[in-house]
């Protein structure tokens, strides 16, 4: 086999194989004898068809099907003997199909890049501290019982909070318009629904006053039609509810689940949870610096092939995340994914370089520790836990994780690190677009 490479441009290298005709006639043959054993040909006995025949009505499918498994089996073998690492299919152009003549074709692919790992003490991160204090907890147990605020009602003005029960019709140069009517529906005042202005309009309505409000749409509006005009709405008021906070109760407590331990043990509980989640926040921010960090620090060519996957990818988690039921995948723009998928290549490679060179494994008692800490979040641990480990897909998930974080464990080694001690409601707060988005990168980096 003669094998000889070019490189066409960048990442994209043009490998031209020849293969002996006797390779080729070879396997042909065989193809043909296993053929004539079995082949029904009228006129002639099974088995007793001459090979004339066979060749005659059968050679040409199988020399097509020998070449196709010549090129797929010689192309590995070629790119073994140049020590080519491809980064897709190859595009194959067959050049010489003759019988009898040595088969040649050309495969155009793309290559993955070195990577030259920049030195990791030019990465700067803060890493934030912080810890749940008792203000902390009794602000979450406020935010709990907000979430769980019933709704009793009034005789008295609306204010804000209160929650309306409404029937509406709204207007645009005099004329109703689709969408704007609307009966028995329910409003919290301050809860931004509503355009600006309306729920504004409503304070100090009382349950069977009828008001028009005046507003204007916004000029960035979802519905063009109505971007930046102004709509009058006659309101009618039918209830006004006031706020009923739930009592810190077992009542309450059941519903997180806390059956026994009273107000001691729910709040228990919901410490638990804040910890898990301000370590959780402070992990996601520390390994979005590093992240960028190694963008920054690293430049690293995307072969087109990753880079097209990982769109198609992203079109995909687009529709099942937002639920186009009569959307495909294939209509999304490749556009809207082009920026975040070459991020997340890139940094794929660069953190695959990281594991090769520092020749990273997976930390099995960190695996176990990030299982057993998801898995106490459920009623019945042991089960979660087997479950993992009786998953290998599940199971393969969490190895990735844990060895995204030895990844930055590495980096921070030797990088520029500055401690600073946050509150907790600061430290649980989402990072920056750019950082924050690395938790769905880690799928691109563990492979």
């Amino acid at each position: 086999m003669q094998v000889s490479v070019e490189t066409t441009s960048g990442l994209e290298r043009r490998m031209t194989v020849g293969i002996p005709a006797e390779r080729i006639d070879n396997e042909v043959n065989k193809r043909l004898q296993q053929t004539a054993r079995r082949a029904r040909v009228d006129g002639f006995r099974p088995g007793k068809v001459p090979m004339s025949v066979i060749r005659k009505r059968f050679g040409d499918a199988a020399r097509q099907e020998v070449i196709g498994e010549v090129i797929q089996s010689s192309f590995f073998e070629a790119v073994t003997q140049e020590k080519l690492n491809p980064a897709g299919a190859p595009s194959v152009e067959p050049k010489q199909l003759d019988s009898g003549k040595d088969f040649e074709y050309v495969a155009t692919f793309e290559v993955y890049p070195e990577v030259s790992l920049a030195d990791f003490s030019a990465i700067k991160v803060e890493r934030i501290e912080s810890e749940v204090t008792d203000a902390d907890l009794d602000n979450m147990l406020d935010i709990l019982r907000k979430q769980n605020t019933s709704y009793s009602a009034v005789e008295r003005e609306a204010a804000a909070d209160d929650q309306l029960t409404l029937d509406f019709v709204g207007r645009v140069d005099g004329e109703e318009f689709q969408g704007g009517t609307a009966t028995d529906t329910q409003l919290v005042i301050g809860s931004g629904r509503m355009i600006p202005g309306f729920e504004d309009g409503l304070v100090g309505a009382k349950a069977g006053e009828t008001r028009t409000i005046n507003v204007t749409f916004p000029e960035d509006y979802q519905n063009q039609d109505l971007a930046g005009k102004a709509a009058e709405f006659d309101v009618t008021v039918k209830e006004v509810a006031g706020p009923v906070l739930p009592e810190l109760n077992d009542e309450f407590f059941a519903q997180f689940g806390v059956e026994e331990g009273g107000l001691d043990a729910f709040r228990s509980e919901v410490r638990k949870n804040m910890d898990r989640e301000l370590r959780q926040a402070i992990k996601t921010k520390i390994k979005g610096q590093v992240m960028d960090g190694l963008l920054e620090t690293n430049q690293v060519d995307v072969p087109q092939a990753l880079l097209s996957n990982e769109i198609d990818r992203l079109r995909v988690q687009a529709v099942q995340q937002f639920g186009g039921a009569n959307i495909q995948p294939e209509q999304l723009p490749a556009e809207l994914f082009e920026e975040q998928a070459k991020r997340r290549v890139a940094l794929g490679l660069v953190v695959a370089e990281i594991v090769k060179q520092h020749e990273l494994k997976p930390d099995e008692d960190r695996v176990r520790g990030m299982i057993e800490e998801m898995a106490s979040a459920y009623q019945e641990p042991q089960q979660v836990i087997n479950w993992y480990y009786q998953n290998e897909q599940q199971l393969g998930e969490v190895q990735s994780v844990v060895l995204e974080e030895q990844v930055v464990d590495t980096v921070l080694q030797q990088a520029q690190v500055t401690d600073r001690q946050v509150p907790y409601e600061e430290a649980v707060k989402p990072a920056q677009p750019a950082a924050a988005a690395e938790t769905d990168e880690s799928e691109t980096v563990a492979e």
